[in-house]
This record gives C-alpha cells, sequence and structure tokens, in this order.
C-alpha cells in the first residue's frame, strides 16, 4: 500500500469513531505527518468542538512545521460554531495538504482549498476519495437535497413475511441479528414508524446496547388519525425520549390536546389520514438537524416511502425461518407495481451474515442525491 493511501485510510478510521454523533456536521479525521512519521492524529467528535484538523495539530505542535496533512474533507474556510481551520493549518506551517473529498456545503465548496492553495501550501485532493464519500453519505445526502438519509430496516423469514398470520413477530431473527438494529439506531438522529408498528408491538423504539450506554434516537410516529395509545410506551417515556408526532388535519384536536400534556409533540403535514406526505414528514426532521432517518416501519410505510423515491438504503435481515399464511404481512406492501420492469432496482448488494440470519445491504439505484428536492 502506498504510504499516502496508508495515511489516509488511517484518517478515515479515525473520522469512523464519532459515527452517529456529529451530526449535522460531517465525519472528518485528521493525520499530521513528518519525515515518514505520524505525529499528530485527531477526529472531529461532535458539532460544536474543535475539528479534526484542529485536534491533529495540537497533538503535532511545533512538530507540524514543514508536515503533511491528511484530512478526509476539505478544510473550512469560513466561521461556524468554531473558527475557521484553513487559518491554524496555516499558522501551523503545514507544507502540504492532501485531502480525499472536496466540502460540498456551498460555505466552505472549493474556498478551503483556495485559501491554502494562497498561503503556498501544496493541495492534493481526490486520495480515496469514493471511500471518503460512503463514509460521509448521511451528511452528503443532507447538504445536497435537504433531506435526511433515509435507511430502511426490516426483517422477515425466508418466505417473505414480517410475522405470522395471526400477527406474532417475536422474535424473527436471532438475538446478534436485533443487537445490530441496536447498533443501527444508536447511530441513526430519528426512527420512523407507522402507527400499525405501535398498535402492533408497543414498542419503546430506544437503543439497548447491553455492554455500553447508546444514543436514543428521536421518534417519529406517523400517526394520521392520532391512534396513538395514551398508555403506550411511545408516550409513557416521550419526556425521556423526544417524539415527533405526524398527523393529518382530520385527527380530533382534543386527542393531540391530550398527547401533547404527556410530552409528546404534534405535527399536522399534508395528507390524508390513510395517506400523509412523507416527504413533507422528512423535510420537517430535516429542519430540526435530522441528518439520518431509520425507518422500522410495516409493509405500508415501507411501501409508501419506497413509491415516492425517499430511502437511500436498506438493511434487509433474513431468519433461516418458514412461517406460511397468505395473509401473513410482508415487508412491502401496498399496490405494488404491475411489470418487473417497473420494480425498484437496488445495488451495491452486500451479503453478511449476523448469527444464523442473513443481513443483506444495499443502496435504491438512481436515488436523488444530485439535485435540491
Amino acid at each position: 500500500m502506498h504510504q499516502d493511501e496508508q495515511y489516509m485510510r488511517r484518517a478515515l478510521e479515525l473520522a469512523a469513531l464519532a459515527t452517529g454523533r456529529t451530526s449535522p456536521n460531517p465525519l472528518v479525521g485528521a493525520v499530521v505527518v513528518k519525515d515518514g512519521v505520524v505525529v499528530g492524529e485527531g477526529y472531529h467528535h461532535r458539532a460544536g468542538t474543535p475539528h479534526a484538523e484542529i485536534h491533529a495539530l495540537n497533538q503535532a505542535g511545533e512538530l507540524a512545521r514543514g508536515a503533511t496533512l491528511y484530512v478526509t474533507l476539505e478544510p473550512c474556510n469560513h466561521h461556524g460554531l468554531t473558527p475557521p481551520c484553513t487559518r491554524e493549518v496555516i499558522k501551523a506551517g503545514i507544507k502540504k495538504c492532501v485531502v480525499a473529498m472536496e466540502d460540498p456545503n456551498p460555505l466552505v465548496s472549493g474556498h478551503g482549498l483556495s485559501a491554502l492553495r494562497e498561503a503556498g501550501i501544496e493541495v492534493q485532493t481526490g486520495l480515496l476519495q469514493a471511500e471518503a464519500e460512503k463514509q460521509n453519505e448521511v451528511f452528503l445526502k443532507y447538504i445536497v437535497t435537504g433531506l435526511p438519509f433515509v435507511t430502511l430496516k426490516t426483517a422477515m423469514t425466508l418466505d417473505g413475511k414480517l410475522a405470522s398470520p395471526s400477527g406474532d413477530s417475536k422474535w424473527i431473527t436471532s438475538e446478534p441479528a436485533r443487537h445490530r438494529v441496536h447498533q443501527l439506531r444508536d447511530q441513526a438522529d430519528a426512527i420512523l414508524v407507522g402507527i400499525g408498528t405501535v398498535l402492533a408491538d408497543n414498542p419503546r423504539l430506544n437503543t439497548r446496547l447491553g455492554d455500553r450506554k447508546g444514543r436514543d434516537p428521536v421518534r417519529l410516529i406517523v400517526d394520521g388519525r392520532l391512534d396513538l395509545p395514551l398508555d403506550s410506551q411511545i408516550a409513557l417515556t416521550s419526556r425521556q425520549q423526544s417524539t415527533l408526532v405526524f398527523t393529518s388535519a382530520e385527527a380530533d384536536p382534543r386527542r393531540a390536546e391530550q398527547l401533547q400534556q404527556l410530552g409528546l409533540e404534534i405535527i399536522t403535514v399534508d395528507g390524508s389520514a390513510d395517506e400523509l406526505n412523507l416527504e413533507q414528514v422528512l423535510q420537517i426532521a430535516a429542519q430540526r438537524k435530522l441528518c439520518s432517518v431509520l425507518v422500522e416501519g410495516g409493509g405500508n410505510i415501507n411501501a409508501s416511502l419506497l413509491k415516492h423515491h425517499l430511502v437511500d438504503k436498506l438493511c434487509w435481515f433474513i431468519a433461516p425461518k418458514i412461517i406460511g399464511g397468505a395473509m401473513a404481512p410482508s415487508p412491502v406492501e401496498g399496490s405494488g407495481f404491475k411489470y418487473m420492469a417497473e420494480a425498484i432496482a437496488v445495488e451495491d448488494v452486500q451479503v453478511t451474515f449476523i448469527g444464523p440470519d442473513m443481513l443483506v445491504t444495499g443502496y435504491i439505484k438512481n436515488r436523488l442525491i444530485g439535485s435540491k428536492s
């Protein structure tokens, strides 16, 4: 492996340490190298704290003068919650800066690189760019489209059932697979389900990792008629875990008031009680700086999100079980597509085993990330 690539891979490893913690900021790692020796490392821990470059430069100290800085994202050149990183890079005496990818944020894009070049620093871009872009897929989607990055997670039997014909769904997958789901929750800003899931399972939708304290995502409940039970786990824990309930103009205002008194936030969006405008739901989530949404809903919510091209990534757990039943629910319901040519294509598919279960991950082909929605 070329040394430059080795140092950039280390920067990517550092950036990954803060997965799920930097929102709405990107994941960034930085490494300072002097005469073939790493003299400083750092990563961005969370929004409002020093950026990766600052941590690495502080660790390097005077050894940064004449050194090379490897950073996974273009250094910023503007005042946000923290001062511009370019100023500190120049001040430290860095001779060369190797950047994996340009920042798509209009406040930064190209300006940071220009500032470094104007200061006489040699700038190289594009090293491990694809890896850096994938690592920051959440940030890229949020910045480019103004919508959150949406991951649809589901679990089904080998014959494609979410539950038995009686509605029993505990447990389709094994404990290791369920642990992976809690890791996904820990990394997500929000978790979205429909009222059907709440009524069927009475879930808490929090993060339970056992070995360490996880982060509970904000709960987004799609409930067109406000059927959410007042004694549900969602309602009873709303003061401990932020919860937004999206409903229609058809909902009972008295019911809304009862739920608000329990600590839930009720938000009316367009659409009917049977089918709310889910793009508007996601727009509101983005306005709250919820940049990543994990969907753990049923077949109707999944179908609606896919139909309206609102899903980016799939995490599809398949258990080696057969349950049968023509009336048993499936992961994607709705009206479906009439012709095979209309089917939603999935690309970059990977298959891994978690205990006895199979996890299929992939991305929706031709998903919209290149223009404002």
